[in-house]
């Protein structure tokens, strides 16, 4: 492996030589940091042009802190205009003969009286970085009233399918964390917490597709980073937001944050409710083959009833220029019912049978994150760093099945599944850039360990009690222990950025059964390679190459042998002997950035052995069987577009698109399994800001099938239309929005097939949705509190497979 990683890297730095050196015409750049006049705050989003005689060559946005760069530059005489809205606008003369930084740049606020230069600037929805694509939810007007499960469906790379489950470049294999790190409530179905989280609290979203070497390997596809945390300042504000949905869901959140010298709090609570009636769900399934002939229908309509709550607090507390502790709590908890009432007509042969049931499933999560950071910075440089960081978690995730027939001889039973997981890790980082190198590595280590005691009881008649049945209990207890090494060089000249690092991961996971008094044990290494190459070219224009290796460990979730028979004739189990599997992924992107930005990547990826979710027929018990297994190989090669552009100083439109083809095999039970085909999505945005604050939006997506290994899914698509109107400006803003007008429920079809039967489930979700919030938000602040630049990040388990 080691061999194979030299090997790489020096060929990819052998290009990056050659394209450099056949750079013949000499460029030059130029830099700055826009500040407030007034309150000397950076100033955000500034349009800065660069213009030569009559004609405007570059221009660029200046970012969160202020900075821009403007790069690839022949020397001669230049003029450089900046302007934003309600600022005077500003021109300066530039003789441009080496690399210039002209320091902070002080606008001034407009009065009434208007420059002979103006410059609207409209703040950049999507912003490209070497390693990921950034959407700012805040430049989003539906971010006051859309959740971020939504908002995600604008997010390029993302999508969200008709079953609400979010895929990144088209897959399921990924990893999501919240400010750079895992959360409890995300663990096992993210998609839950992401329904009820208001987007309007959200900074914004990161897709991470070439993960550099600092983040734990796991995500084959990438990494989701939502970024909650912002500016924290002298004085105090906050925010609260009241929202309704239709379906039933209301939902009530708020934040304060607190500054005062040296110490910083931010305080934050929101709780939400979807419920759902109604909805209709079928069960279809065919045996085929010479066998005896079977088949099952079932038609239900289910009700739905979650609730979440979620809270926390980060204090921050500067003991000097150099020296920072932070600490942070993150309670949370919630719950998800399901009660079902089922019609079932099986037949087998001639025989036919006809029975009603009745099902509540009940599933509950609880939790508490904490975490805390201390950070040594430097005299020398301020971005030389030294973190260290420790994070607890404790998390549980009880589940009760409760299945009562009507007019059928099996008795009724009850299932109780009590789940539960504890987290440790201790971090250390370091990162020190030099002149043109930039030198970071680390350690970690990660402890897990986690308990299911699941037990199945049958009512008894004479009795009239349920009973345990020992078969079907047991205690599974499970330890997975992760130590981490890692260093990363990113050399950077004018013209390219050379990124490579390595990382040195040793798993060691033992699982026990209590009842039966067996083990489980594996144990494995992993060098984990990224290399990456950025070449920036005229006209605002540059190519990158990427290269990384990622792992899929599978979670508690997936290894609990806890038989989930909440659905009669299927049931769900977890396999303890699943193993982790390795991704080698390949990407090559060019993106443009002028008035607009276009973004196109090329992605291929490839992997052995890896985990798929397996449908097996049992003929004689007369039921499906649902497990996952390591028997797969998978391969796709995808393209990717993001296409923004601001059609007038009001108008923004933005277009994104995925297109891939993936090849799945494996073997199920002696017998090859194949399937292969295009899948992909494409979605538009645009919005417009009219006069006296009133905001508009349209967007929309469309959604190819899915491809799986035993079938697919059917495709979806979305429409949605909003808008908002600040009552008080900057204080209180009204917005409202609706989605899907024209069709109340939309299915969502699973078609599975093996060699002995064909299989389709439909699930007829709500498809028009109504929404409408209001936003309030209050206090003044002045200076800003600092954060942690490095925290722990543990993105190495596969998230769920629902």
């Amino acid at each position: 492996m080691s061999r194979y990683f030299l090997t790489l890297s020096i060929f990819v730095l052998c290009v990056c030589t050659s394209l450099n050196s056949q750079a013949q015409e000499k460029s030059f750049q130029l830099k700055g940091l826009i500040i407030d006049s007034l309150t000397q705050k950076p100033g955000e989003y500034f349009t800065i042009a660069l213009k030569k005689d009559s004609t405007v060559i570059k221009t660029v946005v200046s970012d969160e802190l202020g900075k821009f760069t403007l790069s690839a530059i022949k020397d001669g005489q230049y003029h450089l205009i900046i302007g934003s809205i309600g600022y005077q606008s500003k021109q300066i003369s530039i003789q441009l003969s080496k690399d210039i930084d002209l320091g902070k740049i002080a606008m001034k606020p407009q009065g009434n009286d208007l420059n002979e230069v103006a410059i609207v600037a409209s703040k950049p929805i999507i912003k490209q970085e070497p390693d990921r694509i950034v959407y700012d939810t805040q430049a989003d007007p539906e971010s006051k009233v859309l959740s971020v499960l939504d908002m995600m469906r604008k997010v390029p790379l993302l999508s969200v399918d008709a079953d609400d489950n979010v895929k990144l470049k088209g897959t399921g294999n990924y990893r999501i964390l919240i400010n750079g790190k895992p959360s409890g409530v995300l663990t096992r179905d993210p998609k839950e917490y992401l329904r009820s989280m208001p987007a309007n609290g959200v900074q914004k979203i990161e897709v991470i597709t070439t993960p550099p070497s600092k983040y734990e390997s796991e995500g084959l596809s990438g990494i989701i980073n939502i970024i909650t945390s912002k500016k924290v300042a002298n004085g105090y504000n906050g925010n609260v937001n009241a929202r309704m949905q239709q379906p039933f869901s209301p939902g009530l959140n708020a934040n304060l944050t607190v500054k005062q010298g040296n110490f910083g709090a931010n305080l934050y609570g929101g709780t939400g409710v979807w419920r759902v009636d109604g909805v209709k769900v079928t069960d279809i399934r065919n045996s085929r083959g010479d066998g005896p002939q079977s088949s099952l229908y079932s038609l239900g309509y289910q009700k739905t009833d979650n609730f979440w709550a979620w809270g926390g607090g980060e204090l921050s507390y500067e003991i000097d220029s150099l020296n920072l502790i932070t600490a942070e709590i993150n309670p949370y908890g919630g719950y998800n019912q399901q009660d079902l009432g089922q019609r079932f007509d099986i037949k087998n042969d001639n025989d036919a049978i006809a029975y009603n049931m009745n099902s509540t499933t009940r599933y509950e999560w609880r939790g508490t994150d904490y975490t805390v950071n201390y950070q040594k910075g430097f005299k020398d440089k301020k971005e030389h760093l030294l973190t260290f960081s420790y994070k607890f978690f404790d998390n549980e995730e009880p589940q009760t099945n409760d299945v009562r027939f009507i007019n059928f001889s099996d008795p009724n039973y009850r299932q109780d599944n009590i789940s539960k997981s504890k987290e440790q890790t201790a971090q250390l980082d370091y990162i020190n850039p030099f002149e043109k190198i930039t030198v970071e590595a680390g350690v970690k280590a990660i402890l897990r360990s986690g308990e299911s005691n699941f037990q199945s009881l049958k009512f008894n008649e004479i009795s009239n009690n349920y009973v345990l049945d020992p078969t079907q209990s047991n205690v599974y207890s499970n330890d997975q222990n992760i130590y981490g090494i890692y260093n990363t060089y990113t050399l950077k000249m004018k013209d390219w950025t050379f990124k490579a690092g390595a990382r040195l991961e040793g798993t060691y996971v033992t699982g026990v059964f209590e009842s039966t008094n067996s083990e489980v044990k594996t144990d494995y290494f992993n060098l984990i390679p990224s290399i990456s190459f950025n070449r920036t070219l005229k006209n605002s224009q540059s190519v990158s190459l990427g290269f990384t290796q990622r792992i899929q460990r599978p979670g508690i979730w997936d290894l609990n042998p806890f038989v989930d028979r909440s659905r009669p004739n299927f049931e769900y189990v977890g396999n303890p002997d699943l193993e982790a599997v390795l991704s080698n992924n390949f990407e090559l992107t060019y993106s443009n950035f002028k008035k607009g930005s276009l973004n196109v990547s090329l992605t291929y990826n490839f992997a052995n052995n890896t985990q798929q979710r397996i449908f097996q027929y049992i003929e004689a018990e007369n039921l499906t069987r649902i497990t996952s297994l390591n028997i797969g190989k998978d391969k796709l090669l995808g393209s990717n577009i993001n296409f923004n552009y601001p059609i007038t100083p009001k108008w923004n439109l933005s277009l994104s698109g995925n297109l891939n083809y993936i090849w799945l095999e494996g073997m199920i039970n002696g017998v090859l399994a194949k399937n292969s085909g295009v899948t992909g999505y494409a979605s538009f945005n645009s919005s417009y800001k009219f006069e006296k604050a009133w905001k508009a939006t349209i967007s929309g997506n469309y959604g190819a099938p899915d491809v799986m290994l035993q079938g697919q899914s059917n495709n979806y698509y979305y429409l949605g239309f909003g808008g908002s109107k600040d009552i008080i400006k900057d204080k209180l803003t009204f917005s409202a929005s609706v989605a899907n007008p024209f069709q109340k429920f939309r299915a969502y079809k699973s078609y599975t097939e093996g060699a002995n039967f064909t299989q389709e489930r439909i699930r007829e979700n709500y498809f028009r949705r109504v929404f409408c919030s209001l936003n309030w938000k209050f206090g003044k602040l002045e200076g800003s509190i600092k954060k942690n630049e490095r925290s722990i990040n543990n993105d190495d388990t596969k998230k769920s497979s629902n």
